[in-house]
């Protein structure tokens, strides 16, 4: 069911202004080069737990996570308490009580992601009219994934090629269809200041929260990869046997 979920909303998902281009337009994406990437790619733990810390600090502002619970935080290194805190931060509407009532109460582990915004239409108004897309598939639902999205945090530039107009409200973006895209740049050298003293420069802040981006959408990716090269250890072993068999059966056959 979670795979069917994924699915639908990955071809439902929008990147801001056009559910219809979907495809990268523009100049080759960066490629920065992510450990899950490849056959043996698996994921960089310390770069989950940084890139948790800018989506937190920075994209929850606008943007939500709905697939992923408080819960699933202790899966990229955050301890039991640490996820608790951090979905105690915001208040969800819950209920009705004893009397019939809804009522607002902290977030808990069992929660979703609770988003910054109550619903669509106080996105849109937060937003200068753009509805930010929720993150939790967005490293999947777009062609190029992860490097789509590293290079689009990236590729702000505060004058557009000439001849290119960009509208009041918007911004350039080389990596966003048409150019033209309602986000800000968000990206910055010491936006935030790591917990684990790595210097925070906008390529090192990009590629992590990208890193958490990717987990979220594919966080059995690890799981995945290690029983396929276990899979495949049992089929050369076995493959082995079978052919030490057929040797010892046909080795009186001339």
């Amino acid at each position: 069911m979670r795979k069917l979920i994924l699915t639908v909303l990955a071809a439902l998902s929008v990147a801001g202004v056009s559910q219809t281009a979907l495809a990268h337009e523009g100049p080759a994406l960066q490629k920065p080069g992510f450990s899950f990437e490849g056959v043996f790619g698996h994921y960089d733990q310390a770069a989950l737990k940084r890139g948790f810390q800018v989506f937190h600090e920075v994209c929850s502002n606008c943007h939500g996570m709905r697939l992923v619970a408080y819960r699933n935080l202790k899966e990229i290194g955050l301890t039991e308490d640490e996820a608790k805190a951090v979905a105690a931060e915001r208040q969800i509407q819950d209920g009705p009580n004893d009397e019939g009532a809804m009522f607002m109460r902290p977030g808990r582990l069992s929660d979703h992601y609770i988003p910054p915004f109550a619903n669509d239409n106080a996105a849109r108004a937060n937003n200068n009219g753009a509805l930010p897309p929720d993150l939790s598939l967005i490293a999947k639902a777009r062609e190029g994934g992860p490097n789509y999205v590293y290079s689009l945090l990236l590729g702000f530039d505060e004058a557009a090629p000439e001849g290119h107009t960009v509208p009041d409200g918007m911004f350039y973006n080389a990596y966003f269809p048409g150019g033209n895209i309602g986000m800000p740049p968000q990206i910055m050298d010491d936006l935030v200041t790591y917990a684990d003293g790595t210097k925070a420069t906008k390529e090192q802040l990009a590629h992590d929260v990208v890193s958490l981006l990717n987990w979220a959408a594919e966080p059995e990716l690890d799981a995945r990869k290690t029983l396929g090269l276990h899979v495949m250890i049992f089929l050369t072993v076995l493959t082995a046997l079978f052919y030490a068999l057929k040797v010892q059966i046909w080795k009186d056959v001339h």
